[in-house]
């Protein structure tokens, strides 16, 4: 069932997680304020960059509105008296980088929509919220058994996907969930072909995958209701935060984080794994794993959100991922972001960089034994295990799984075939990105090598040694001129045929 008319022509599909750089480039003093002018770069190519102006007032709005993070930013303060000095100017503008810095790196901050509207207005001036409750009504009135409860403001971190706590009117007492999301950029499916994939979402029948009610798209985007859990997610339970608020306020900085213990690690971490592997075994890409696509529920974890793919939405470490070449496939970016999962369950926080090489202790050497194979620098860099492989590891494979309801998910040959090729176009994609920022980062390393202290010393020695050289080679050049010359010439002495010519001229030269 299509809820929406068709778009018009030519919609951009932006790739939210792509990394937003920003660097004050300079500032201008007007008569009662300052403007700084800001160089906004998408990814790594410089053609992709354009300029905002930002008055301090701006960053202080921005500032108040990101404090529900409870992240102390590193705003510099206001001043009310000679906040016109040119010294004072010079000196905010370094503090006003040293913020936009913090906030372009941190992975949340990075992706939210207060930031990204702060540095690229022109793509991020719609109002989402608005537009998905114009697409919700006009689906309520082609099936008007669903009433809207309230909206859940924020509860995620994608910018244009919205939710809304609903009921059927034939069952009021049971609250479920409505998400409306924008396609993404990595949507390969036809339409057809998606619309198919949409509707095969409420048959599948797997212990460890959230039932899904129902679920259509349009050509531009899509509506899926799900039953709503009060308990919420994997990550609610690790941050101890409820469910129902902001995504910044809940994650950016709790206070009250905790840890799972070894048993819940081995237990939810095998239920995570099959589930993973039941998906690749049906060809079915996934690539959104992390701790808020999981729900708990009486000790088992359900996986959200496995439509994803389906409708080319980027994965939630897509700015790490495109860091390593070696994670180029749908597989292998579910292995990695369960050894994100992983660190998160054993140490009740995300790691706060990726690679990982040390490890503080954990509940087990059997943990820090899977984490190594997957966060190091050399797993990222060399390759990871499968789904397969961690099965087999000492800190799963013993683990006695409870539930034995069968599996279903029956996919057509032919949609099956269309869904390998719309991954393998992902994976293409995602592989020219990486190709590009290796690049970039080759680049930038032989800039930064080229102008460093060390390296102008070193082309300064090769240059003397070549001035040197130059000199030595021009004096051998007169030596053998002037030897030329001297045994040549009407005044000089006629040379007899028998006697042997003498020797050049040899000068000395001091060694270099």
């Amino acid at each position: 069932m299509a809820f929406m008319e068709k778009p018009s022509a030519g919609k951009i599909l932006l790739d939210d997680t792509v990394a937003l750089t920003a660097v004050i480039e300079a500032s201008q003093s007007l008569h009662s304020h300052t403007e700084y002018i800001i160089r906004v770069q998408r990814g790594v190519s410089s053609e992709n960059s354009w300029q905002v102006i930002r008055r301090y007032s701006d960053f202080d709005m921005l500032n108040n509105s990101l404090l529900i993070s409870g992240i102390n930013l590193p705003l510099p303060p206001k001043k009310l008296i000679g906040n016109m000095d040119r010294e004072f100017i010079a000196e905010r503008q370094k503090g006003l980088q040293t913020y936009l810095n913090f906030i372009t790196t941190h992975h949340i901050l990075s992706n939210c929509e207060l930031v990204k509207k702060f540095l690229d207005p022109n793509n991020y001036s719609a109002n989402y919220t608005e537009i998905a409750l114009q697409q919700v009504s006009m689906f309520f009135r082609s099936d008007p058994k669903w009433e809207v409860v309230e909206p859940l403001k924020d509860i995620g971190w994608r910018i244009r996907k919205r939710y809304f706590l609903i009921k059927n009117k034939d069952q009021p007492k049971e609250r479920q969930v409505l998400s409306w999301v924008d396609l993404g950029p990595d949507k390969f499916l036809s339409d057809k072909d998606l619309q198919s994939a949409m509707k095969l979402l409420p048959t599948v029948s797997n212990s460890y995958i959230c039932p899904v009610t129902f679920a259509t798209t349009s050509e531009s985007s899509a509506l899926v209701i799900r039953m709503f859990n009060e308990k919420g997610t994997l990550r609610d339970h690790i941050c101890k935060v409820k469910p129902k608020e902001p995504f910044l306020k809940k994650y950016c900085n709790p206070k009250k984080i905790q840890g799972l213990d070894l048993q819940q690690i081995r237990t939810y971490g095998r239920q995570i794994l099959e589930v993973l592997k039941f998906l690749h075994d049906k060809g079915f890409p996934y690539g959104h794993l992390h701790a808020s696509n999981i729900l708990l529920e009486d000790d088992t974890c359900k996986l959200l959100d496995i439509e994803n793919s389906l409708l080319g939405l980027p994965s939630y470490y897509r700015p790490y991922v495109a860091q390593f070449r070696k994670i180029n496939t749908t597989e292998s970016i579910d292995v990695y972001a369960f050894g994100h999962l992983l660190y998160e369950m054993a140490y009740g926080r995300p790691p706060d960089a990726v690679p990982v090489d040390h490890y503080p202790p954990a509940p087990s050497t059997s943990v820090v034994s899977v984490l190594q194979s997957i966060l190091t620098t050399e797993a990222c860099k060399s390759g990871m295990p499968t789904v397969a492989q961690l099965l087999q590891t000492p800190l799963f494979s013993d683990v006695q799984l409870l539930n034995s309801e069968k599996l279903q998910f029956k996919i057509t040959t032919k949609l099956k075939d269309a869904l390998k090729i719309a991954k393998e176009c992902l994976e293409k994609r995602l592989q020219e990105e990486q190709k590009m920022i290796h690049q970039h980062r080759r680049l930038t390393r032989a800039q930064s090598h080229h102008g460093s202290e060390e390296e102008k010393k070193r082309r300064k020695i090769l240059a003397r040694k070549k001035s040197r050289q130059s000199a030595y080679e021009n004096e051998e050049d007169l030596s053998a001129k002037y030897n030329n010359n001297s045994g040549s010439g009407a005044s000089s002495p006629p040379t007899s045929p028998s006697s042997p010519t003498p020797p050049p001229t040899t000068v000395e030269h001091a060694p270099f």
